[in-house]
C-alpha cells in the first residue's frame, strides 16, 4: 500500500505498477535501472537517483523506508533475505546502516518498533545509525527552526532511554545492537554562505537557511555521542563509535576534522594529496574502511585507488563493501571486493589475512567476538593460529610504528 501524494488516498501497489506503465512479468534488473555506471562518475546526483526503483521515487518510498504507510514491511524482508545469506556463512559479518534524519523526535519510536516488529536481530549483524546531512533542506521545508532542533531530535530520546529503559523498553533493546554513527552526504559540495567556516554561532542560534559546514557537523555530532557514551558507560551499557563517511570527495578540512573526532573514518581516499594528514592518520591508526569499487564508480578509478598505498605503509585499512545493490555483481559483495582487490593490487594471503584482521578492528562488535577472532592479547600481540598472519609481519608492523612514534618524540624534544 501507499498513499497518494494528490488524493492521499492508499494505492495498492499493482495500482503503482499500471501509474507507471510497468508491468511485473516484464521485469529485470535492467528496468530496475539501480545499478552505478561510468554515468555516475564524479556525479553524485546521478548517484543518489540511483536509490530509486525503476528511477521513481514512489518506489523508493514503498521498498526502501521503514516508515511508510506499510510499516516497512518490504524493506524488513528484503532485510531478512540479506540475513539468510549470513546464515550460509558463518565467516562473514555485517554492519548495515539505517538512517536517522533529525526531522522530527518520533523517528526514533518508529524505527524502533520496526526493528522490534520484524525481529530484526542476527547474531552476525550489528546497526549503524546513518545520518545524512540535510538541514538545508529541512529548514527550507519549515520542518526544524535551527540546527539544535535536529540535534535534539536525534539525540533527545537516547538519553532518555538510557536514564528511564522504561520510556521505550523497543529502542533500549534497539540501541543494544548499535555499534556507531555514520554521517553521510555529498562531500564534493562547496561550503559556501556567509556562515559556511564559523564556529562561533552556537547550534541553538544557527537558524540560517544554509547548511553547517562538514566540520560543524562533525564536532556536535562527536560531543552529543562522547556525552552519552559516558552516560551509557557509567550504567554498564554499550557505546558508540563515530565513523563518519570523510575524505571521499572535497575539502581536505573534512579529514582535519575526523583525525581529531572519530574513530574510524569511511574511505579517505583523498589522504594522499595531503601527506602531512596521512601521516597523522598512520601514526595515531585511525581505521580507513575503503571500498574501491564504489569509488571507482564516484570519485577515484580503480588504478588509481590509494588502498595498496595505504595498505604498503601500514596504515590501519580494510576492505568495505558499500551499497551493495547498487555497486556489486554478485551475492557476496564483500567476497567481490577481496577478489577484485587480491587480483589487480596482488595481494598475498598474507596480506588478505591483515586486512581481514583490520576490519575486525574496526568493526563494532563485542570485546568476547574479537578475542575469539583474534586472541586475547590481540590489541598488543598476534595470535598467529588465529589471524594466519605471521609474526615477522606483525612485529615488522609494531616495530615501523614505533620507530616512528620515537623519532617524532626525539624530534619535538630538539624543537623545544
Amino acid at each position: 500500500m501507499f498513499i497518494d501524494a494528490q488524493t492521499k488516498q492508499p494505492l495498492k501497489l499493482y495500482q503503482i505498477f499500471e501509474r507507471y506503465e510497468l508491468d511485473p512479468e516484464d521485469l529485470n534488473v535492467e528496468i530496475l535501472d539501480m545499478h552505478a555506471g561510468n554515468e555516475t562518475f564524479e556525479r553524485f546526483d546521478r548517484f543518489n537517483k540511483k536509490y530509486n526503483p525503476f528511477n521513481k521515487i514512489d518506489f523508493r518510498d514503498v521498498f526502501l523506508k521503514s516508515d511508510n504507510y506499510i510499516e516497512g514491511q518490504y524493506l524488513a524482508e528484503i532485510t531478512k533475505e540479506v540475513f539468510n545469506h549470513y546464515d550460509l556463512s558463518k565467516s562473514q559479518f555485517y554492519e548495515p546502516r539505517i538512517s536517522i534524519y533529525g526531522k522530527n523526535p518520533s523517528e526514533w519510536k518508529k524505527l524502533a518498533n520496526w526493528f522490534d516488529k520484524y525481529e530484526l536481530y542476527h547474531p552476525q549483524v550489528r546497526w549503524l545509525i546513518q545520518i545524512p546531512r540535510l538541514y538545508e533542506a529541512y529548514k527550507k521545508a519549515g520542518v526544524i527552526k535551527n540546527f539544535q532542533e535536529m540535534l535534539s531530535n536525534i539525540f533527545g530520546c537516547l538519553f532518555e532511554v538510557t536514564i528511564n529503559p522504561e520510556s521505550n523498553p523497543q529502542l533500549y533493546k534497539l540501541l543494544l545492537q548499535v555499534v556507531g554513527f555514520d554521517s553521510v552526504d555529498d562531500e564534493s559540495i562547496y561550503e559556501l554562505g556567509p556562515h559556511a567556516t564559523t564556529f562561533e554561532v552556537s547550534p541553538e542560534n544557527w537558524d540560517y537557511p544554509e547548511n553547517p559546514h562538514y566540520c560543524y557537523w562533525a564536532y556536535y555530532l562527536w560531543a552529543n555521542i562522547h556525552s552519552l557514551n559516558q552516560l551509557r558507560k557509567a550504567r554498564g551499557l554499550n557505546s558508540f563509535a563515530f565513523r563518519p563517511h570523510s575524505g571521499e570527495a572535497g575539502s581536505f578540512e573534512h579529514l582535519m576534522g575526523t583525525y581529531l573526532l572519530a574513530d574510524s573514518i569511511n574511505h579517505g581516499i583523498r589522504l594522499p594529496k595531503a601527506p602531512v594528514l596521512q601521516y597523522l592518520y598512520y601514526l595515531k591508526q585511525i581505521g580507513l574502511a575503503v571500498s574501491p569499487l564504489s569509488n571507482n564508480k564516484l570519485f577515484k578509478k580503480y588504478k588509481d585507488n590509494p588502498f595498496p598505498k595505504f595498505f604498503a605503509i601500514g596504515m590501519n585499512v580494510s576492505l568495505s563493501t558499500d551499497d551493495p545493490l547498487i555497486f556489486h555483481m554478485t551475492s557476496d559483495s564483500l567476497m567481490e571486493e577481496y577478489s577484485i582487490a587480491s587480483q589487480i593490487y596482488e595481494l598475498s594471503t598474507t596480506d588478505l589475512c591483515e586486512i581481514a584482521k583490520n576490519s575486525v578492528l574496526q568493526s563494532g562488535f563485542e570485546e568476547i567476538l574479537k578475542k575469539n577472532w583474534l586472541g586475547d592479547d590481540y590489541h598488543s600481540g598476534n595470535a598467529y593460529e588465529k589471524t594466519n598472519i605471521p609474526n615477522i609481519r606483525f612485529m615488522y608492523r609494531k616495530d615501523t610504528l614505533k620507530a616512528e612514534l620515537k623519532d617524532l618524540e626525539t624530534l619535538m624534544k630538539y624543537a623545544t
